[in-house]
Formats: C-alpha cells, structure tokens, sequence
C-alpha cells in the first residue's frame, strides 16, 4: 500500500476562502482635529486631571453601584455643577480662541 501526500492542507480541499472581517463596522465620520479624540464620540475629548484620592474613590463607587461608566458619573456631575453655577452667576462667557 502506497502513503498517500496530505501536505497541501485543507485549503487544496476547500480552496481559498474569502475572509472576512470580524466586529462591527466602524460607523463615525467625525473629524478628528485633536490626538485626545481619537477613539471617542462625537462631541468628546480625552482630558486628564488630578482629583483627591478619596472623591476617584467615591466616584468610582458611584458608578459601580449605579452601573453607569465613569465617565458618564463625571459628565453628570460636571453638568450639575455648571448648571448650578450658571443659575447662580449667569451664563459663562467662554475664553477666546487664539
């Protein structure tokens, strides 16, 4: 009996398959204009801050025992907190670009 030559693999059987691509497809047409936007939503930025220890604690509490994200928590309380500052003080005049 003869040994028969299987080197070719399954793709000589099947032939080529296409392949395609795994995921969603990507769906944002923003235009990116800053690196700290890349990866996010329309209307987002990445920003970076230093906050005391204790209220990150806090906050990440919050949105764990809410099961929100984090920065959904963040833009809450930022959000209030304007809010609450603009009904005091009057609307806030933005800085000028250069």
């Amino acid at each position: 009996m003869s040994k028969k030559n299987f080197t070719g693999g399954l793709n000589s059987l099947l032939g080529d398959t296409e392949k395609r691509k795994v995921g969603r497809p990507k769906t944002s047409t923003k235009e990116i204009t800053k690196s700290s936007q890349k990866g996010t939503k329309e209307k987002e930025t990445r920003a970076t801050f230093i906050v005391n220890e204790d209220l990150l604690e806090k906050l990440k509490a919050i949105a764990y025992w809410d099961r929100k994200l984090i920065k959904d928590v963040v833009n809450n309380a930022l959000k209030e907190s304007i809010d609450k500052y603009e009904k005091k003080n009057g609307n806030i005049e933005l800085i000028p670009k250069k």
